[in-house]
């Protein structure tokens, strides 16, 4: 089993007014599930986590499309308002659909990624996608707790599976657990032990960030698996 496919380079537009931007495409040969991923706020589709989330995932036969936001295209550091990135979200699925229509959809993402994938799903479904993924859910402000940024969570009519660690700063554990508890039985959480918002952990634990993020992918895998069918 091939568990290293090719990376093909993509490109696509959003809209006229907010132009074109990069995608990363790859697909196992036993590919029966693809995930459209969305960066963090502070790093590109090309960061090592996103990476190595991506072969992770191949190696368990689900095809991954990676994708970059307006800003940090043209090598901005502040993202982009929601509306363009909103925009981005919608178009990348349409095009990661177009892509390998055969194959189940997932999407979502690290972070802002993931908030700006429900965020777009909210305002309308997005076609064919059978769940959403956060790789972190940035619940907010570090060091300023509160929900106002899940308020949306409850217009999406999706499974969802929130990744968090007990570390994360951009999440309070208790209050991204109540959150996920009130959105009802397709709401899914699972917790990292020891993860910080980046999912690394401290050499003290005895694991690696490889130990993580073959964590993440096992627990996607075995979720897909259930929305995908």
């Amino acid at each position: 089993m091939n568990t290293t496919p090719p990376v093909r380079e993509l490109a696509f537009e959003v809209t006229p007014e907010i132009g074109t931007v990069s995608a990363l495409f790859a697909r196992p040969a036993d590919a029966w599930c693809m995930a459209a991923l969305a960066h963090g706020a502070g790093a590109g589709m090309r960061h090592p986590f996103m990476a190595s989330v991506a072969a992770a995932l191949a190696a368990h036969g689900v095809a991954t499309f990676r994708y970059q936001f307006p800003y940090m295209e043209a090598g901005r550091r502040l993202p982009d308002r929601p509306a363009p990135l909103v925009a981005t979200v919608r178009a990348a699925v349409d095009v990661a659909r177009a892509t390998a229509p055969e194959l189940p959809l997932i999407a979502g993402g690290k972070s802002l990624g993931g908030r700006m994938t429900s965020t777009a799903f909210s305002a309308a479904p997005l076609p064919d996608v059978r769940g959403l993924v956060f790789l972190g859910f940035p619940l907010h402000p570090a060091g300023r707790a509160g929900t106002k940024r899940a308020e949306h969570l409850a217009h999406v009519e999706a499974p969802m599976l929130f990744l968090q660690g007990t570390r994360d700063k951009l999440a309070d554990l208790p209050l991204i657990t109540s959150v996920c508890e009130s959105l009802g039985p397709g709401a899914h959480m699972h917790v990292i032990e020891g993860a910080d918002h980046g999912f690394h952990v401290l050499k003290r634990s005895g694991r690696s960030d490889d130990d993580v993020v073959q964590e993440l992918v096992s627990t996607i895998v075995a979720w897909a698996r259930g929305v995908a069918e």
